[in-house]
């Protein structure tokens, strides 16, 4: 297996990643992807973007709604299955843990989302872009990234 790395990943905080790449002895090179951050080069229909916790998905989910929805679109259109990783940790192992998310906006803004709505959220992107959320702890990304690829 050889794994391209979106050249957006930056650098330090994908070091354990590599490190794990390196460990299980997986060729891995930087280069631009059409969609997501993780791509095994034997099934490129295959791939996986890795967002840094739930707040980072909120943010993406509620901010940065269209450009998130664009890359879904996108990915919807070339036919490639996206997985999103969520280096969550904190007991939110499944997507309906996600119910169970207490937002640290809240306290700042009563607008904000709590954990059931972004569920919500996150279960009608699965549906309409056929996009799959999976959860790990920061420790075994790298472990799940090679896990998920090579099922496809």
């Amino acid at each position: 297996m050889i794994i391209q790395i979106d050249t957006r990943e930056k650098q330090r905080a994908i070091k354990n990643i590599v490190n794990e790449f390196d460990a299980n002895k997986i060729k891995h090179y930087s280069s631009k992807l059409y969609v997501g951050d993780y791509m095994n080069l034997d099934n490129p229909k295959t791939v996986i973007d890795r967002k840094q916790s739930l707040n980072e998905l909120y943010q993406n989910v509620c901010q940065g709604h269209k450009r998130f929805l664009n890359e879904l679109k996108r990915a919807l259109e070339a036919e490639t299955k996206m997985i999103i990783l969520c280096e969550h940790g904190d007991g939110i192992k499944t997507l309906e843990d996600v119910k169970k998310w207490k937002n640290p906006r809240l306290e700042l803004n009563p607008y904000a989302w709590d954990g059931a709505r972004l569920y919500k959220v996150l279960k009608t992107i699965c549906e309409k872009y056929k996009t799959k959320f999976l959860f790990c702890e920061k420790s075994e990304t790298g472990k799940r990234i090679i896990e998920i690829l090579e099922e496809g």
